[in-house]
């Protein structure tokens, strides 16, 4: 017959006695879906090689979608690729091999072929013993055990600072193929970024950690070492080296903090042995992959995406030191301008150490993996993550083709913002109340902000005021004792002294409707023209000249910045509107630019006098 010629026939014996059979061509007898609990679905084949069985034939997860699509189905003829055969330990019948199936290609559709080739027979070892994995038993049997078998150990021998290492170079797992079951297993892969050393110290302890992300020609993965672990590896692992890893935790990927494609990630444990691949050609080892994103494309990426970007500094700000409102930590910080083919510009927030060691003199060709897209007040950016990639002048086609068209541009040449900040967009677009609302503003994942001229014509000033706690990095309401002290549950601290501060609730007019805003300590200080503290010395001291502070600004006409955003509260959600800036008109320039927005809308082209 035509398809029993094609089949490898003995080859699934040879592979079981460990001997190298070359892509070997078998054909499907069965397909059975199996699942195992926090775990993705896995597929266990009955394979034959037209003399012998195997039922214990595992296909490694990336290879589930050629059953799903149908690829794969009974009857099929395959050649395999690249397999491992590895040790299922079962408590009633000891220890199984099993095939698992790691690359393969489909030769002939199981519908071309219609029916089992041969009449294939269990393998029978040398004392004419039956092979437990070429059982004769039906595929559709339930398996003892759905876990993932744990690799054998491996033979040849690399040394490493003087210790013994058991390595089978023949044998290395494809990053791909690495899932939860195992707890042996040996990857060959290249270290294409190293975060910094991170530490932490909270209420269940303290401790630190760095990541790095690893490389083969199959995928990626990102490995995480703590404490001791990382106190090991941290200086032995270099960037772009290639290295043999072998043991450690396998677990499922948190996206939160890991933006790789890969299900899974990598702990470094106490048996972890980490070792350079020195006998071996690095070249063949894929390095960095980037796929870049134009910057005029930006703008259509969701927020908080994770977008890979090529470009030219044009500009890099001073280094800015600001203190963290949580950690109370000291934080450095530098915005940096990127340019690129499309006329496009789009600044890029770099953060401590990168910040303090960037030098944008020369204008460097700026590559960056892994950065993700945050938007203030309408303008898009692009922030540095702990697990970004961010190189300078790489030498990669990309970055010599954007060095040449940038070098020949003329001086001239205008670039378009695509972090164009938020006051020369939100100021162009005013809103009256109803159209404000009409528009649905706030109603989304993220506030919304315009500008719009409106009276004030209410504000409720006998509750503006509150009781703070004194200290500068704090503005917590605190508890009035009765006995001379105030409680700041905040900071777990009493003081015999207090600061006044600010929370403004005013109401807003307009032709069209009115409006309920809050104002909190700056934004209230300006409208009202005075300080909190001199506010709260007058409610002390003179109630009348209290409210006369506020009644001065009544049914004035302003210019006002909102901001919009539904909040929830007690389970009842509503929409919030806060004010960002409040300020007397300037009538020139509000004159002209209802004069173009007459213009704009009626579309005359001559000047207004």
């Amino acid at each position: 017959m035509e398809y029993e010629k094609m089949l490898t026939k003995g080859a699934l014996k040879s592979i079981m006695n460990n001997e190298n059979i070359k892509d070997p061509i078998m054909q499907v007898l069965g397909v059975r879906k199996i699942t195992a609990a926090g775990a993705n679905e896995r597929y266990r084949l009955l394979i034959s090689d037209g003399y012998n069985l195997n039922s214990f034939a595992m296909l490694a997860t990336q290879l589930n979608g050629m059953v799903s699509s149908g690829e794969i189905n009974e009857f099929s003829i395959l050649q395999i690729k690249r397999h491992i055969i590895s040790n299922l330990t079962d408590r009633s019948k000891g220890s199984k091999q099993v095939m698992i199936l790691i690359d393969l290609a489909v030769i002939v559709s199981g519908d071309l072929v219609g029916s089992k080739i041969g009449d294939p027979k269990p393998i029978i070892d040398n004392s004419g013993q039956v092979v437990e994995n070429g059982t004769s038993a039906s595929v559709d049997s339930t398996p003892q055990s759905n876990a993932l078998p744990t690799p054998r150990s491996v033979h040849s021998s690399v040394i490493d600072n003087g210790l013994q290492k058991d390595i089978d170079v023949s044998n290395i797992h494809p990053i791909n193929s690495l899932s939860p079951y195992q707890n042996k297993w040996t990857i060959r892969a290249r270290v294409v970024n190293k975060a910094s050393i991170r530490t932490w110290n909270n209420q269940r302890g303290e401790g630190k950690l760095f990541s790095m992300d690893l490389l083969d020609e199959s995928g990626e993965i990102r490995a995480t070492a703590f404490n001791s672990e990382c106190d090991k590896f941290f200086d032995m692992v270099e960037v772009n080296k290639v290295y043999f890893i072998t043991r450690g935790a396998i677990k499922t990927a948190n996206k939160k903090f890991s933006n790789l494609n890969n299900d899974y990630e990598l702990t470094l444990s106490s048996e972890t042995q980490i070792f350079p691949c020195h006998d071996f050609d690095d070249s063949k080892m894929p390095a960095l992959k980037f796929n870049f994103v134009q910057l005029s494309q930006v703008k259509d990426v969701d927020v908080d995406g994770i977008i890979d970007v090529i470009g030219v500094c044009q500009t890099a700000g001073e280094l800015i030191k600001l203190i963290s409102k949580t950690t109370r930590k000291e934080l450095k910080k530098r915005d940096v301008t990127i340019v690129d083919q499309s006329l496009s510009s789009m600044t890029i927030t770099l953060w401590d150490t990168q910040a303090e060691d960037f030098d944008g003199s020369l204008q460097p060709i700026i590559a960056i993996k892994g950065s993700r897209i945050r938007e203030f007040m309408g303008s898009k950016s692009l922030s540095l993550l702990g697990s970004t990639v961010m190189q300078i002048n790489p030498d990669i086609e990309e970055a010599h083709r954007l060095r040449g068209w940038y070098d020949s541009l003329p001086s001239n040449v205008e670039f378009n913002s695509i972090s164009t900040r938020s006051d020369a967009i939100a100021n162009s677009q005013f809103l009256t109340i109803k159209g404000a609302q009409l528009a649905q503003l706030g109603s989304g994942d993220k506030a919304d902000y315009y500008s719009m001229y409106s009276y004030l014509i209410f504000v409720k000033s006998e509750s503006a005021l509150y009781k703070a706690c004194p200290k500068p990095d704090c503005q917590k309401k605190v508890i009035d004792r009765n006995d001379g002290t105030y409680r700041c549950e905040k900071c777990n601290d009493e003081t015999e002294n207090f600061k006044y501060r600010l929370m403004l609730l005013a109401q807003l007019s307009d032709s069209t409707g009115n409006q309920w805003v809050t104002m909190f300590q700056e934004t209230a200080e300006n409208l009202l023209g005075t300080t909190s503290a001199e506010l709260g010395r007058l409610l002390e001291e003179s109630k009348e000249e209290y409210s006369d502070v506020f009644q001065r600004q009544m049914f004035k006409l302003f210019e006002i910045r909102a901001r919009a955003k539904m909040e929830t509260y007690n389970n009842e959600t509503r929409l919030k509107v806060s004010l960002v800036n409040i300020k007397t008109i300037d009538y020139k320039v509000a004159s002209t630019k209802l004069i173009a927005d007459i213009k704009r809308l009626s579309e005359i082209s001559t000047s207004v006098m």
